[in-house]
């Protein structure tokens, strides 16, 4: 076994569609891999190919508000798949030139980790896959988040990656790497405890305009044309005041404001978790605001919900 800790590079792929904004889109699991991979030694260094803030990009939008904003565009051809959309087809992020000057700039690495998000982004993964090969041909590379979990097989055929990993990646992130690089550490956290979870390394990005936050993971119900319960089979849950001390780290440390709820069923069961969490916020006196662009089931919306919703701060709502 190897005794110095490997350097590990993890990356946030582009995005291919006819259409993509920033409505507080960050990657929530590969940054909080990156956590616990610095809380048990590892060196990481990160790329996100959606960098609003790259510094060879366009100042952003001044009328964005609250941490969204839009995307870099270039025009790509059409997928053969639909020749007939009149809408216009885009790589969504950096320039794949600032990609590569920004590889070359961080060195070798032992190990890359590669999230993936919806899975008809897939075409946006191929090409994040291949321009890492083409600058580090030799360094593993392993695929994992969204698209990987849920199309493991087409992932297989056509992301380009050595591997294909499913399923949340917390529990075995640190088997991953000693399977790969020869260094081995124990995790400093229970997976089944959330409350024992090292906060996201959001301070990987260049800026932190928002902050996404999960007070539980996974959801009870098993919707039809709902993939909630295949990412995430278990039903965990954080205490309020877990909750708290992570909005009071990233508000007075790093002066964030805005906290994007990621909750799949936040208001699921709300005397037992909303409601108390809720209070916690409203009674610590931070000054922050709540958006839900994973939307909040309705019927939850009670009269004394929704006044604690309020006096929270909660200022984005989809239902």
């Amino acid at each position: 076994m190897r005794s110095d800790p490997p350097q590990l590079l993890l990356v946030n792929p582009w995005i291919h569609d006819f259409a993509a904004y920033d409505f507080w889109a960050k990657p929530l699991g590969l940054l909080t891999l990156a956590a616990i991979l610095r809380q048990a030694g590892v060196r990481v260094s990160y790329i996100d190919c959606l960098d609003r803030f790259h510094p060879k990009a366009p100042p952003s939008d001044p009328a964005a508000r609250h941490g969204r904003g839009p995307y870099r565009k270039t025009r790509l051809p059409n997928p053969p798949q639909f020749p007939d959309v009149a809408r216009r087809f885009a790589r969504y992020g950096i320039d794949p030139a600032w990609f590569r000057e920004d590889l070359r700039a961080l060195g070798r690495p032992d190990l890359i980790l590669v999230t993936s998000g919806m899975t008809y982004w897939c075409t946006g993964v191929r090409e994040t896959v291949a321009a890492l090969k083409d600058v580090h041909p030799q360094v593993p590379l392993v695929l994992g988040g969204i698209y990987a979990s849920l199309c493991p097989n087409h992932a297989r055929r056509c992301s380009g990656a050595d591997e294909i990993f499913t399923g949340p990646g917390e529990p075995a992130v640190l088997d991953l790497v000693a399977a790969y690089t020869g260094w081995a550490a124990a995790p400093g956290f229970d997976p089944d405890r959330l409350d024992s979870y090292p906060f996201p390394a959001f301070d990987l990005q260049r800026q932190i305009p928002c902050v996404p936050l999960l007070t539980t993971r996974g959801c009870p119900f098993a919707c039809a044309y709902c993939a909630a319960h295949l990412l995430e089979s278990r039903r965990l849950r954080r205490s309020p005041a877990s909750v708290v001390a992570e909005l009071v780290h990233w508000h007075r440390r790093w002066g964030v404001s805005d906290f994007v709820l990621y909750d799949d069923a936040f208001l699921a069961d709300p005397d037992g978790h909303a409601l108390p969490v809720l209070d916690a916020i409203v009674r610590s006196g931070l000054e922050v605001r709540f958006h839900t662009p994973n939307a909040l089931h309705i019927r939850g919306i009670t009269p004394d919900t929704a006044r604690l919703m309020f006096n929270a701060g909660f200022t984005t709502l989809r239902l």
